[in-house]
């Protein structure tokens, strides 16, 4: 099933769900707290485990890909990125604990400062299942092998109703004609 998809399928039950909690009683909202708090910990935890695997298996093999512009951060043409595996996967899973934190952000705004319960229910389960629907960890937690939808560089997911971002580009043709014309090519540091 789509990951968007399933977001709502998930957004949905969660919100039956919290419409049959009592958010009057001081017990049920401790339990929810400290359910969002769990799952929180938990997925943070593991970012950080596969973090330490990715260190561990210290994979040098260079990646090279073609990174279309984007126009939002200023970039009007494609850049060459040179990478190894391993600087490309902390990247992705730094990328992946700062959403959790994102996420804690917004969540303390809405339940601290706005009063709002009713999120912190569906928090306490979307962290969980975008988890296990993350590359890295199925690459480095569940070692399914980094081939087909796994394979580095990672496609953009698909949007709800199809729409993707644009595509990084690996084929050589690509990488030989940014190297060419001089866009990137610089090793991240």
């Amino acid at each position: 099933m789509n990951p968007a998809v399933s977001n709502i399928v998930l957004s949905l039950v969660m919100m039956q769900v919290s419409r049959q909690l009592d958010f009057e009683n001081e017990s049920v909202v401790f339990y929810v707290r400290a359910a969002y708090v769990t799952t929180t910990l938990i997925v943070l935890g593991t970012y950080l485990f596969v973090r330490l695997k990715i260190h561990s298996k210290n994979d040098l093999t260079t990646l090279k890909y073609v990174e279309p512009a984007n126009p939002l951060s200023g970039q009007s043409e494609e850049q060459l990125q040179i990478t190894t595996v391993k600087e490309y996967d902390l990247k992705q899973a730094n990328s992946a604990i700062r959403s959790v934190f994102t996420g804690v952000a917004m969540m303390g705004f809405m339940h601290l400062y706005m009063k709002f319960t009713n999120p912190l229910v569906m928090q306490s389960v979307s962290p969980l299942k975008s988890l296990f629907e993350n590359k890295i960890i199925q690459i480095h937690l569940l070692n399914k092998p980094a081939v087909g939808d796994l394979k580095r560089p990672f496609k953009a997911a698909p949007g709800l109703f199809g729409q993707g971002a644009t595509d990084i580009k690996t084929d050589k043709q690509s990488i030989d004609k940014a190297e060419v014309s001089g866009r990137g090519g610089l090793k991240e540091e």
